[in-house]
């Protein structure tokens, strides 16, 4: 049965392949007989949107030589006008219209005729000398005269011949005691053949002007110039019918109308034979009184047109054939593939089967390797998957969290607030940020967290994901601008009040000092007198200490190199800290960039750094002082630590309080720490402080005090006191 079904499978393919080929023979002539028709119907539409253009070229050539016969009778007008009033000898005349000349001379104009009739006589003006000439002796040289007008006009001729060139007279009266008129006698050769000459119309198209006689004004042939436009094709091709162009000539041109055709010409360029052109024609006002009408005419052969439309017609041939080539062989390969289809499409699903594995597993790759919390729960709070990173974290595996509550993770407080928020979002369909505190052993860590809805392809909610991270940096650092705003408004407090009690302070040590002057110095008053001056100048220097934080100080930009700065001190507390017991260790960075500072002040500020590392270890102990850069290269950084009895978490924060102190009474003012925050925050610098009262894996007991300062790079300014 298998031997029977191959034939006739082999014989539907080759009637399949027959009616293939049939069909694409019929499209292909179907589509060659299309295009021809569809060749002629462009070559019309071509050839109509070339006389159009044409139409427009020619009315741009009508446009210019309008403006420019208005703007010669505004000269002329403008040169009768200045001869008015001048003397009317020839050299003063010629000195006049010389800068007239200069601008119209470009334009053709050849010569400049000025009439006196009462002497019989002609100025005619050339470029460079005047010449007087009778009138008698040179007629032709005011035929206009008698028609000029009493008023300021302008009356132009008709163009006349002179020798091989055509010249257009125009005039204006005179209104002069001797001098009748003016007259510029226009070069039309010289006026329309430089303008005329650079015309095109596609490749080798071309205008020429006929008068209101039918005569060319101007011309590529220059010998039909002069001559009538009718007689001058007939006398070079008399075998040749110019009926079509004549008529466009009498009908249309002369009679001032604008439009478009064709006719057949005997030569164009110097190619000869039947050649059928296209002419677009517009009318120009020469004048309107009398009036004069000339016609631009632009022209261009038609087989320019048939060249362009016919390359473009054997490109859609060639394409037409070529798609069809591509039809049949794309029928073609369709029959040879069909048997191979099934098996090029399994081996598609599965290569896509693989790629969607692939992403599967780069998607997983990227949630294992993220060094944030990410998992998923349920609406009851059970984790449905846990990434590496926080398993880690808890100490335990993805697979041994999975499944169980997430109060394995968490306390239960935090516990079941995540429980009410994944609810929350179960039920209204978005995402829920939350921000919670974890206590890890002695420290704490805050946590930015983000519920997002997981659904599924039908839309449903399956899951509730959650992508946590570590934001206890950002919590510090908002910790640390809150202090930074409670300690400026605190200093400005109390210097108001340290000035407020400066008044009374300075009275009260003024008097005592002149009572101690007094008393004998072994009197019991005299002993009284010296206790309340001693305490008097005690809270003399609490408020200077208050007055030197918030005072204005002058701008500066002395630099300071802290490793000089820190060994000025070190000679000083040397002696103090090893009657105390204690060793002093340095680990200082070398080649360390200088900063912007005083050292006067910032050796204030480390002066009570080990004053009161010292103090924080009675019993002696270890200082170390390290100094090194921070930052990116842009900061140095000193690091003062002791080995001290730390400071209380819930004290931390207001150490750079003013008056805080947890030293005894009489011990310490509490102004230390406060003024040398006032004094690195001025330099542009930050002071910051971790503490351990309890000894722990990673961090040993006692205090850090890190002072950051920018390095100096010379253009920054900063206020010391004044």
């Amino acid at each position: 049965m298998d031997d029977m079904d191959q034939p006739k499978g082999a014989g539907f393919r080759k009637r399949l392949i027959v009616g293939v080929v049939v069909a694409a023979l019929a499209i292909l002539a179907a589509g060659t007989l299309l295009n021809v028709r569809f060749g002629r119907a462009a070559l019309q539409v071509a050839k109509d949107q070339f006389n159009e253009e044409q139409l427009v070229v020619s009315r741009n050539v009508k446009y210019w030589v309008e403006r420019q016969i208005v703007f010669l009778s505004q000269e002329l007008l403008l040169a009768a006008k200045q001869i008015e009033g001048s003397a009317p000898q020839a050299e003063a005349v010629h000195t006049l219209l010389e800068p007239c000349f200069q601008r119209v001379m470009e334009l053709g104009v050849a010569k400049i005729e000025i009439t006196q009739a009462e002497r019989g006589l002609a100025y005619v003006h050339y470029p460079n000398r005047p010449m007087v000439v009778d009138i008698a002796h040179a007629p032709g040289l005011l035929p206009a005269q008698a028609s000029l007008p009493d008023g300021p006009a302008v009356v132009i001729s008709d163009p006349t011949i002179d020798g091989s060139d055509m010249y257009l007279k125009l005039s204006a009266p005179l209104v002069h005691a001797s001098l009748d008129s003016i007259a510029f006698h226009l070069n039309l050769s010289w006026f329309l053949g430089p303008f005329l000459k650079h015309i095109r119309s596609g490749k080798t198209g071309y205008a020429w002007i006929i008068d209101g006689q039918g005569r060319f004004l101007c011309h590529p042939h220059a010998a039909f110039i002069g001559k009538s436009a009718f007689e001058a094709r007939q006398e070079r091709d008399p075998g040749v019918s110019h009926v079509l162009i004549n008529t466009i000539q009498r009908e249309r041109m002369l009679k001032g109308r604008e439009g478009t055709g064709s006719y057949e010409a005997a030569w164009h360029r110097g190619i000869t034979g039947k050649i059928e052109k296209l002419i677009a024609y517009s009318p120009i006002t020469v004048s309107t009184v009398p009036p004069q009408n000339w016609s631009v005419a632009v022209v261009a052969p038609v087989y320019e047109i048939e060249e362009a439309v016919r390359k473009i017609h054997r490109w859609r041939a060639m394409l037409q054939a070529l798609v069809m080539l591509v039809v049949v062989a794309g029928g073609g390969a369709l029959l040879f593939f069909e048997m191979r289809w099934s098996r090029l499409l399994e081996k598609t699903v599965q290569a896509r089967t693989a790629a969607l594995k692939r992403s599967e597993e780069n998607y997983r790759s990227l949630v294992e390797s993220a060094e944030d919390f990410i998992f998923t729960l349920d609406g009851q709070g059970n984790l449905l998957s846990v990434n590496s990173f926080t398993a880690n974290f808890f100490g335990g595996r993805p697979e041994e969290l999975t499944g169980r509550g997430v109060d394995l993770l968490f306390s239960k407080e935090v516990a079941a607030r995540q429980v009410k928020i994944a609810s929350r979002v179960f039920e209204s369909g978005k995402s829920v940020r939350d921000e919670f505190e974890l206590r890890m052993g002695t420290g704490e860590i805050w946590i930015s967290a983000n519920f997002m809805p997981l659904k599924s392809e039908t839309g449903q909610m399956g899951a509730v994901l959650c992508i946590a991270r570590d934001i206890t940096e950002n919590k510090k650092l908002e910790r640390y601008l809150i202090n930074t705003e409670k300690l400026a408004s605190l200093g400005t407090l109390a210097a108001g009040v340290a000035h407020e009690i400066n008044n009374p302070l300075g009275v009260i040590l003024g008097f005592c000092d002149l009572l101690v002057r007094r008393k004998e110095p072994c009197s019991q008053e005299y002993e009284d007198l010296k206790i309340i001056e001693r305490q008097g100048m005690h809270c003399k220097q609490i408020v200077e200490n208050l007055l030197s934080f918030a005072r204005v100080g002058r701008e500066t930009t002395n630099e300071t190199d802290l490793n000089a700065c820190l060994q000025e001190i070190i000679k000083v507390v040397f002696h103090s800290l090893e009657m105390k017991g204690i060793e002093l260790r340095t680990e200082f960075a070398e080649s360390l960039p200088k900063v912007n500072g005083d050292d006067r002040q910032l050796q204030q500020v480390f002066l009570n750094l080990i004053n009161n590392a010292a103090a924080a270890m009675p019993e002696g102990g270890v200082l170390c002082i390290r100094t090194g850069v921070a930052g990116g290269g842009k900061k140095v950084a000193v690091q003062v630590q002791d080995q001290g009895i730390g400071i209380e978490a819930e004290i931390l924060d207001h150490i750079f309080e003013p008056f805080f102190t947890t030293k005894p009474e009489g011990e310490g003012t509490g102004l230390g720490l406060f003024v040398s925050y006032g004094i690195i925050n001025k330099f542009g610098g930050s002071i910051c402080c971790e503490s351990q009262t309890q000894p722990t894996r990673e961090k040993p007991k006692g205090t850090i005090f890190t002072v950051k300062l920018p390095v100096r790079t010379g253009e920054e300014k900063w206020r010391v006191e004044s």
